[in-house]
């Protein structure tokens, strides 16, 4: 027994030594997830602690590519230094709030993810030859994260059952948070520790020459390649189809294709060693003949590209879906004319595909997106006969249809910063609209200021956009006369604060009957839910013109021994027929606070 106890330390010993960064990066990651939960009521500090845990997980991938580059190349300091470099200034390149954060930011984040997974497979085989080493590396990490996922899942539901036993049979009432702070912990950090465990001396190991395991045998010949053959007679069918009927293809075709395509080069990898066996003669056929099953499809793929492009514009998921398929096409390309292929090819060049979509000047995903939905946006107003002196004539009879592609746009463009261009399509008046709709938090609220400018819609369709409904207090001022505390608040931000030793929170996100509420909640226990007030308010004011003006729009209540009232300079309410949705915004609202 002890002879295993010390066999186990000095194996997590060894770990410890060998990989740092790595674990240091898993812990980092572990603390900074329990610190999103404990921040939930706090939308300034749950933001931060988001973008340092992402950051943190982003770094335990680096780290271990930057340790394997290191046992090739030496240099393991300066590598790390770098890597450490790299995680803190992508942790600034993110914005600093969260209004600022947008789907832009999320598409950096993924590629940024997948960059560093890719650096991992390849960063120690960028020399020459070394093939069979890099497959048996790269097959060595799969199993190994295949067998991490288990333990970990085994380790973290025992330890999880194990707590609940202890709370329900010896009565601890032990606190939520703790489930949640072990899960994080196991499954960040402990999942790291384990997968170092299996990974042991790191390069050596990895790339040494081992048995192929049966069971990926077994499933790469008799499950996936078979999978992908039947997967092959579908899309040539329809291919067929579209030939003989003569129509366009469908735009979900070439999420088709790029499966297939990405399926069946993994399918090619993980049988690499058994295309020279005699006795797999079917695995080196298609091995030989999957790259030219692709190039029909290739067709097949840009068609349904460039169909959408020339008609809606680049955005962001259609500029990634052309670069897979350029990607792929060069994959292609590269096995079919080139004689001694290499697989390195695969990995090492969706990284450069994928680098170049987030970092080279003028013709990255976004610079493309960006100048592509201007041109349309132009485009549309001046097709339509809608720009006047080169401004918006928001009196000119239009369909519903062409309001919601025009404010669609730009939305689009004021989440990616064109605050200028936007602003000089619309005359004086409404732009003082528009730039204040700029420091809400929603951007939403641009396009729907931008349905209700136009004056003469001829609605086409059942259920348009947005309906808006806006209430305005005549005086800005807030009276706090009689009260003794006040806590500003505003429809994206849950406020938690304490007061003689009472916890006042603020709930405004969670959502009941398509609508968020409004409750505030006293030390956990009491609560009073103002949602019903609140729409009682926009109903009893339904019918009259679209931007309402009261005296006063405020809400009070007892909660236990205090009396609140909430004070609004303005509130709106966005609605969704179709969804029955209903939205609600305001900025510097009063919560006042006296004991009674």
């Amino acid at each position: 027994m002890k002879t295993k106890i010390r066999e186990i330390t000095g194996k997590a010993q060894d770990v410890l030594s060998r990989y740092p960064m790595v674990l240091l990066m898993g812990l980092l990651s572990s603390v900074g997830a329990i610190r999103v939960l404990d921040s939930k009521y706090d939308r300034e500090s749950l933001f931060i602690h988001s973008k340092f845990t992402i950051c943190c997980c982003l770094g335990i991938s680096l780290m271990f590519a930057l340790k394997i580059l290191s046992q090739r190349i030496g240099k393991r300091l300066l590598l790390e230094i770098l890597g450490t470099a790299f995680l803190i200034g992508f942790f600034f390149v993110l914005p600093t709030k969260e209004r600022d954060f947008t789907e832009v930011h999320g598409f950096i984040i993924a590629i940024t993810l997948l960059l560093s997974h890719l650096l991992v497979s390849f960063a120690a085989f960028l020399e020459k030859n070394k093939e069979l080493n890099f497959w048996q590396y790269n097959k060595n990490l799969f199993v190994n994260i295949f067998l991490t996922a288990v333990f970990t899942g085994v380790l973290t539901g025992g330890v999880e059952l194990a707590i609940l036993a202890v709370d329900k049979l010896f009565d601890f009432n032990f606190s939520d948070h703790l489930y949640a702070d072990t899960f994080y912990v196991l499954a960040i950090f402990g999942s790291s520790f384990i997968f170092l465990l299996f990974n042991e001396t790191g390069l050596s190991y990895l790339e040494k020459d081992s048995t192929y395991p049966v069971i990926l045998k077994f499933f790469t010949q008799f499950v996936l390649i078979p999978l992908l053959f039947i997967y092959l007679v579908i899309l040539y069918v329809y291919s067929f189809k579209i030939v003989i009927n003569w129509e366009l293809p469908r735009g979900w075709v070439s999420y088709l294709v790029l499966a297939y395509s990405i399926i069946g080069i993994l399918a090619l990898l993980l049988v690499y060693p058994l295309k020279e066996e005699k006795a797999k003669s079917w695995v080196k056929v298609f091995s030989k003949l999957f790259y030219y099953t692709i190039i029909p499809l290739l067709v097949l793929l840009f068609t349904a590209i460039f169909t959408r492009i020339l008609e809606y514009g680049y955005t962001e998921p259609r500029y990634f879906v052309l670069l897979l398929a350029l990607w792929l096409l060069s994959v292609v390309s590269y096995f079919v004319l080139n004689k001694k292929s290499s697989i390195k090819f695969i990995p090492i060049s969706l990284f450069a595909f994928g680098a170049f979509s987030l970092v080279f000047p003028y013709l990255n995903a976004f610079s493309v997106a960006k100048r592509s939905q201007k041109n349309q946006l132009i485009t549309l107003l001046d097709r339509n006969k809608i720009l006047v002196n080169n401004k918006i004539d928001f009196q000119k009879k239009i369909s519903d249809t062409l309001v919601d592609e025009i404010a669609n746009k730009f939305e689009f463009l004021a989440e990616r910063k064109e605050k200028e261009f936007l602003l000089n399509l619309v005359d004086t008046k409404k732009q003082k609209i528009i730039a204040d709709d700029f420091e809400r938090p929603y951007y939403g609220l641009i396009s729907s200021n931008l349905r209700e400018a136009f004056t003469n819609v001829n609605k086409t369709s059942k259920t348009t956009g947005f309906e808006r409904f806006v209430l305005e207090a005549e005086s800005k001022i807030v009276d706090i006369r009689g009260y003794q505390y006040l806590i500003n608040f505003n429809s994206y931000n849950q406020e938690s604060k304490d007061i003689n030793g009472d916890t006042f929170q603020i709930d405004n996100q969670t959502e009941v009957n398509n609508m968020r509420t409004i409750k505030v909640i006293l030390n956990s226990k009491e609560a009073v839910d103002f949602s019903s007030a609140m729409d009682k308010l926009f109903e009893n004011n339904a019918g009259k013109n679209k931007t309402v003006q009261l005296k006063e729009i405020s809400m009070e209540s007892d909660l236990g021994k205090y009396h609140i009232k909430i004070i609004f300079p303005d509130i709106s309410r966005d609605k969704a027929p179709r969804e029955n949705q209903k939205n609600i915004f305001y900025d510097n609202a009063a919560l006042l606070i006296k004991e009674k």
